[in-house]
């Protein structure tokens, strides 16, 4: 459970790796102080520059929802958003200098924070998992199940925090459609039925209606597999914009960012071993039909 506020999974999210299900409708992540100013910087200099909003989207090329969402300091701007507005609206280095000091809404983990940064502009990303259903794929029943059990007690507020930084992050399954997203899932992930039936059985859906995203490939590893490249435990790797491979471990309470080159090729090697010997795309999803059908 990690990529939220004292979780391990690989995205610092308490209570399983990275991410939950879909955001729901009118649902925003807690807003910080650093988060309104830089949208009000932002605000400022495109106004300054005679441009709406409507007219300042596409020059930066973000969509209007994200424009408004940066100014009224609901949404983390990605590095693109911030140097093509210090482009269009000469900001003089206001506007990166702003970028600098944003501190990232609650519910993210420290240590998640910069492969949360990374994970919102990668090419690829490849995620194993085999102690939790990944954050980027967990249903709000199952994450929250997840959040109310974890240990410290979580109060109200930390668990709505957890939920909304979760949900923003599963935004980019359909927001970045030409990224390519690789899960393999181990068998019993499903099996262990956390949070009951009922829970587990609107996961299976949600897994399945996630998988027919064009640029999401979802594996099985079945339960009994006599070899296993992912024994040493969950993995994350990804390809950055300028085309540099990054992987990220993620323990108890730690996570471990990994930028050296040797070890991200040896946990490559694992990754493409392991899509050898989980199930097949088709495979998987028949498997996860007839779990539904359970």
């Amino acid at each position: 459970m990690a990529d939220e506020i004292g979780s391990t999974d690989g995205t610092g999210e308490i209570g399983g790796p990275g991410g939950a299900g879909p955001c729901p409708s009118g649902v925003e992540p807690e807003r910080s102080d650093s988060l309104k100013a830089f949208g009000e910087v932002v605000k400022a200099f495109r106004k300054r520059a005679g441009l709406t909003q409507e007219e300042f989207a596409p020059r930066v090329q973000y969509s209007l929802q994200t424009v408004a969402s940066i100014e009224q300091g609901r949404r983390f701007p990605q590095r693109a958003f911030v140097e093509r507005a210090e482009e269009v609206l000469d900001g003089f280095g206001a506007i990166r200098g702003a970028a600098r000091h944003l501190s990232r809404k609650p519910g993210l983990a420290s240590w998640f924070r910069q492969w949360a940064l990374l994970e919102a502009e990668a090419l690829n990303l490849y995620t194993y998992e085999c102690r939790l259903i990944p954050g980027l794929l967990q249903t709000e029943a199952y994450a929250r199940t997840l959040f109310v059990e974890q240990l410290p007690l979580f109060d109200d507020d930390q668990i709505e925090a957890q939920w909304a930084a979760r949900a923003e992050r599963q935004r980019l399954l359909r927001e970045r459609p030409n990224t390519t997203y690789s899960f393999i899932l181990e068998e019993h992930l499903f099996l262990r039925r956390t949070g009951g039936a009922e829970v587990t059985r609107g996961l299976v859906e949600h897994v399945l209606e996630i998988a027919e995203l064009r640029n999401v490939e979802i594996q099985v590893m079945p339960q009994v597999r006599e070899s296993h490249a992912g024994l040493d435990g969950p993995m994350r790797l990804l390809e950055s914009p300028d085309n540099r491979w990054f992987a990220y471990c993620e323990g108890q309470e730690s996570g471990q960012f990994i930028s050296d080159p040797k070890v991200v090729s040896k946990l490559q090697m694992r990754y493409a071993r392991m899509r050898s010997q989980a199930l097949s795309l088709e495979d998987s999803l028949s498997l996860l039909r007839r779990m539904r059908g359970a």
